[in-house]
């Protein structure tokens, strides 16, 4: 555990110096932000029917999402890992004394921690600043941010098992594009970063609740802005929980079946 926590701080604090990249990331996800909040609206304005999510819930819920989006959002590649399965580096991880899973999986976390690390609080601060109803309420309650953070810290342990998972198919496929965008195109949309949850025709619901995909960031963010109830929220907490086990497990199977048929590319 210790040389892997040591890899973990390795590369957080090496992706920390892409200082520039964090300060266009601010810009756009204010941007952004405020785009769709002006889109969302002038819906509830131009509409005669209350909409499934209050205004406030709704606000809070697009900012939380762009100020952690870097940490959320679904289609994350390390090129790194894909040249090295694809060029025969791969090799030298097989060396190693480690599980190749969770050097990965420690790889994935911790560049996607430091990427929100450097663009979260200016947007933050900024959407607290905004007035109503442009601007990012409070938590609904102690115990609701209590809940938030909770669900939210399994949430990234579920979206770096999944990132993890389909950088783990490439060793069967060798080219990654078709993995991720079958993975990207389903997971951006049931996981609520394009079109809130709540937004969704009710079949379309269903098979979200179903799948791991909204457990990422929608369930964090509905439980921050009282959207989802304590009691409802930690009934689908258990789900997240279960969701990142039945992933991980899932990833280390087909990691260990396919380095036993492992062909390494290269010279």
């Amino acid at each position: 555990m210790r040389f892997y926590l040591s890899y973990f701080k390795l590369r957080f604090i090496t992706s920390l110096q892409y200082r520039k990249a964090a300060l266009a990331g601010i810009a756009t996800q204010l941007f952004f932000g405020l785009v769709y909040i002006m889109v969302y609206l002038a819906f509830y304005e131009s509409s005669s029917s209350n909409g499934p999510m209050e205004i406030n819930e709704l606000v809070s819920y697009l900012w939380l999402n762009q100020a952690l989006f870097a940490l959320t959002y679904m289609f994350y590649k390390d090129d790194e890992i894909f040249n090295m399965i694809k060029n025969g580096n791969i090799a030298y991880e097989l060396l190693r004394p480690k599980k190749i899973y969770f050097m990965w999986f420690s790889k994935i976390i911790a560049q996607r921690l430091s990427n929100v690390t450097l663009r979260f609080l200016p947007v933050i601060i900024v959407a607290f600043l905004l007035p109503y109803p442009y601007g990012l309420s409070l938590p609904a309650s102690p115990l609701s941010f209590v809940m938030f953070l909770i669900t939210l810290f399994v949430g990234v342990l579920l979206m770096t098992s999944i990132n993890t998972l389909y950088h783990v198919l490439t060793l069967s496929t060798l080219n990654e594009k078709g993995v991720t965008n079958i993975f990207m195109a389903v997971a951006d949309i049931l996981s609520g970063g394009v079109i809130p949850i709540p937004f969704f025709p009710a079949f379309l619901q269903v098979v979200a609740n179903i799948l791991p995909f909204r457990y990422v960031s929608d369930l964090s963010f509905r439980l921050y802005s009282g959207n989802i109830g304590i009691t409802d929220g930690l009934q689908q907490m258990l789900i997240q929980i279960v969701w990142f086990i039945i992933i991980v497990l899932i990833g280390v199977i087909v990691l260990k079946k396919s380095l036993k048929k492992v062909v390494i590319q290269g010279g």
